[in-house]
């Protein structure tokens, strides 16, 4: 008896807990559906009272997040009558979004607006109904319990009859009080069963609804990529056509003045800085390369990742076969992956070869980074390249936390595997299509 129904129709219904279990659903629906109504209608004062200044509006528009909170009660509650329980409507989100953006969310989404109307209609209607019928019939079963103890030191009215000795009280426990039980246990379970199920239509998911929360989310995180990449070439921009020309021109500047200026010590200050000024221009392109790289915008994901090895101080086998361009995010994606892959390696690894493995496979871009360095990478460690593990959350400050989290919002994931002794192996996997 794994359901309230089944229950019902069981020959084992009265001696089981579900007859228990409806008094404790319907009774506890009294203090919440009090509390509810509570909550409700203070809201909405305040609100009104606040709409002058606008805060009221803004409070009226929170509505939903409330039934967020209602529903999670009233699907904890449900398990009295639904022992599997029932699942939340809500998108599941991950951990990168901030708490105002799943704020914003969840005030959007249909599964809130519908459990704020399942907390009017039990605020209203349904917790009267249950405290009265769970009440009376809780007070008639108690009553009939103790009738032997009461009417042995006075009279008590039961309906028709008048009970004014122990022997007739007991007599009628005995008559009365399993015809009672009987017919307020079913009575009380089926209307516990019917509330729990209006609870698991109401409170309960939707595919269709899930899965175009789940599109909106992704949408949303999409968003936040473009974003961030329009920002990124935003930077880039500015650095090369304002602060990189500057750096030019003192460089030129200092060239002309070395030139002009006779031996001594202001001659060596002046070709001192000149030096300084030209490594300053000279860290400042790679940095600019690495914000956004040119190479990868116009030639591609392959040509940009051969430039990332010419660069490396270890030698790189670079073998990527791709059968067309992909969207920029995604190019971007692995290209930062295995930048950043690549640097750890040098750094870390101990390695004296690494290998860049990159193609299409099931309509999904596969990017592989193997080396042959000590081995038994972790996330956050200095012995080899920082990882990320299935759906990681990188930790250790590393340079991947935040390519997991542009991974997660464009659908792909990042593996490792590194034994002790090696070979290390960092995999990244993304649709080739942002609208999958």
């Amino acid at each position: 008896m794994n359901t309230a129904w089944a229950a019902l129709t069981s020959r084992r219904y009265l001696v089981s807990s579900w007859p228990w279990r409806s008094y404790a659903y319907l009774l506890s629906s009294v203090p919440v559906g009090v509390l509810t109504i509570a909550v409700l209608i203070g809201a909405a004062a305040v609100s009104a009272v606040l709409s002058p200044i606008l805060i009221g509006v803004l409070l009226l528009t929170a509505f939903p997040l409330l039934g967020v909170l209602i529903g999670a009660i009233e699907r904890y509650r449900a398990r009295l009558m639904i022992p599997a329980g029932i699942s939340s409507p809500h998108a599941q989100m991950p951990p990168s979004i901030g708490l105002r953006e799943r704020l914003r969310f969840r005030r959007r989404e249909q599964a809130s607006v519908r459990s704020l109307g399942y907390g009017f209609l039990f605020g209203v209607f349904i917790w009267p109904l249950n405290a009265l019928l769970a009440g009376i019939s809780l007070s008639v079963l108690v009553i009939t319990l103790l009738a032997p103890f009461i009417a042995r030191n006075e009279q008590l009215g039961m309906g028709p009859w008048t009970l004014t000795t122990m022997r007739e009280g007991l007599l009628f426990l005995v008559l009365f009080g399993p015809i009672w039980f009987t017919v307020s246990s079913y009575l009380l379970g089926w209307l516990a069963a019917g509330q729990s199920e209006l609870a698991k239509s109401l409170l309960g998911p939707r595919e269709e609804e899930l899965r175009r929360n789940v599109a909106e989310l992704r949408r949303s995180r999409l968003d936040l990529v473009d974003a961030f990449e329009t920002e990124r070439a935003r930077i880039e921009r500015h650095l090369h056509d304002g602060v990189q020309q500057r750096l030019v021109g003192l460089t030129m500047t200092l060239g002309l003045a070395e030139l002009d200026l006779p031996e001594g010590e202001g001659r060596r200050l002046v070709v001192k800085a000149h030096g300084e000024a030209e490594a300053a221009l000279a860290d400042l392109r790679e940095a600019v390369r690495g914000i956004h790289p040119r190479v990868l915008v116009d030639h591609g994901l392959e040509a940009a990742v051969r430039e990332i090895a010419d660069r490396s101080p270890l030698p790189v086998t670079v073998r990527i076969a791709l059968p067309d361009r992909l969207p920029m995010p995604i190019e971007a994606a692995a290209y930062f992956v295995v930048s950043e892959a690549l640097g750890n390696v040098a750094k870390h690894a101990q390695a004296t070869h690494c290998e860049v493995d990159g193609w299409v496979a099931n309509d999904r871009l596969v990017v592989t980074i193997t080396d042959d360095g000590v081995g038994s990478a972790t996330i956050g460690n200095q012995s080899g390249t920082p990882a990320a593990t299935g759906a990681v959350t990188p930790v250790g400050g590393t340079g991947l936390t935040g390519l997991v989290t542009r991974l997660d919002a464009l659908g792909g994931t990042l593996d490792l595997t590194s034994p002790p002794g090696g070979p290390t192996r960092l995999r990244m996997e993304s649709p080739c299509r942002l609208d999958d």
